[in-house]
């Protein structure tokens, strides 16, 4: 008697992925739950890091727009701690170094305060800060007069004012016309202008800027200069901001604070990718929490299909033939997941990124980590599940249907 034996067959790529795919095609409700969790988790990390890398991109195309080259003179304070004002003419004396291309100046009013009008408490001073100014000040700090117009020779002279941004609508004011005025200490000063977001000096911002004759003949300023903004060549920042101190105070150079605004600008970037970390945390805990549903999944379906399984044995199916099929379905479930995560989190970026109008930059690894992770979830959340149904005898699998 001639016996042979038959070799059990090998399950062709379309015949594993027609298999593998009958759970959620039979049961779409529970596989769209199941992977919603894993969508989420991947939805968070691919719009943390690209909203994280967008930003940057546009803080960094913001920074070289307004140029790298502005440093900043601002008091410094002597040994017993109090602040030391800057001399009148420090303004001046820096602008004979060679490579300083403009100079302007504030200093702060102290004893002057801004209200919309005499009927504000004293109190209720909205953290506004008055400002005595040089005349050529948005062109040094690159920022434009977007209602009105700035202080001239003339008007310099008199009780007007220029607004900063966030002056402008703490005071309740939007624009600019004829006869509007605020109260400043103990008189009116007529608003002449509203100046757009200073980004490279905030403290203009919240500014009332008036003129260094005005403050000094009707607030009593004293004329001290105490910040002064220095723009230079490019290439040679590094040699102006090693000479400005000595330069803007020579008796007592280290009661000078010299600094770079586009330098904070750049910590502020790096400050908020520091952030990333929680929210990836958080994404991490979506997916945890996805593949606990992936699995929880898994072990139903195997459950809810020992006849198929009995069956596909009983028919030749080996035990690695169903093992793969539980096992690439649960990775098909955790993919599809991943994927509707991506195009959602990249959608995220896409519009949160073009309202604010920077770049939309969606790093590689924050979409190609997103997919891995699914897969890898997957695969750890298939793997018991799969294992379970492949130990699991055909006669016993008929006889509990």
């Amino acid at each position: 008697m001639v016996t042979t034996t038959l070799a059990p067959g090998r399950l062709r790529p379309s015949d594993l992925a027609r298999i593998s795919s009958v759970g959620l095609r039979t049961r779409r409700l529970r596989a769209a739950l199941s992977a919603l969790g894993i969508a989420i988790g991947v939805a968070s990390i691919v719009a943390v890091l690209g909203l994280s890398a967008s930003s940057q991109a546009g803080l960094l195309a913001q920074i070289d727009k307004l140029g790298t080259n502005m440093l900043t003179v601002t008091t410094g304070k002597d040994i017993s701690g109090a602040e030391v004002a800057l001399p009148k003419t420090a303004p001046s004396m820096i602008s004979r170094i060679g490579p300083v291309e403009e100079v302007e100046s504030t200093g702060e009013v102290t004893t002057a305060d801004a209200y919309r009008s005499p009927l504000i408490p004293d109190v209720n001073t909205n953290a506004l800060t008055v400002q005595a100014t040089s005349l050529k000040l948005p062109q040094t700090l690159r920022t434009e007069v977007v209602k009105g117009k700035f202080l001239d020779q003339a008007t310099a002279q008199e009780p007007t004012v220029v607004l900063g941004w966030i002056a402008a609508q703490r005071l309740g004011m939007n624009r600019v016309y004829t006869g509007q005025r605020i109260w400043v200490t103990d008189q009116w000063f007529y608003v002449v202008g509203i100046l757009g977001p200073a980004t490279l000096a905030p403290e203009i911002d919240d500014s009332v800027l008036i003129g260094y004759p005005a403050a000094e003949k009707y607030l009593g300023f004293a004329g001290h200069p105490s910040t002064i903004y220095v723009r230079s060549a490019t290439d040679q920042v590094q040699d102006v901001h090693s000479v400005l101190a000595a330069t803007a105070n020579p008796q007592n150079p280290s009661q000078v604070t010299v600094g770079n605004p586009s330098d904070a600008l750049v910590v502020r970037a790096a400050a908020q990718s520091a952030l990333n970390g929680l929210f990836l945390g958080l994404g991490a805990v979506a997916l945890l929490v996805g593949g606990v549903g992936v699995a929880n999944t898994m072990v139903i379906s195997v459950l809810e299909r020992r006849g198929e399984i009995g069956l596909r044995r009983a028919l030749g199916a080996t035990r690695g033939h169903i093992r793969i099929q539980f096992l690439m379905e649960a990775i098909l479930l955790a993919v599809l997941g991943g994927a509707a995560g991506v195009g959602c989190g990249a959608l995220a970026t896409v519009v949160y990124a073009l309202s604010k109008n920077w770049a939309v930059v969606i790093p590689p690894e924050a979409w190609i980590g997103g997919v891995l992770a699914a897969v890898a979830i997957g695969v750890i959340a298939g793997l018991i599940p799969a294992l379970r149904a492949a130990r699991m005898p055909p006669t016993e699998a008929l006889r509990t249907v």
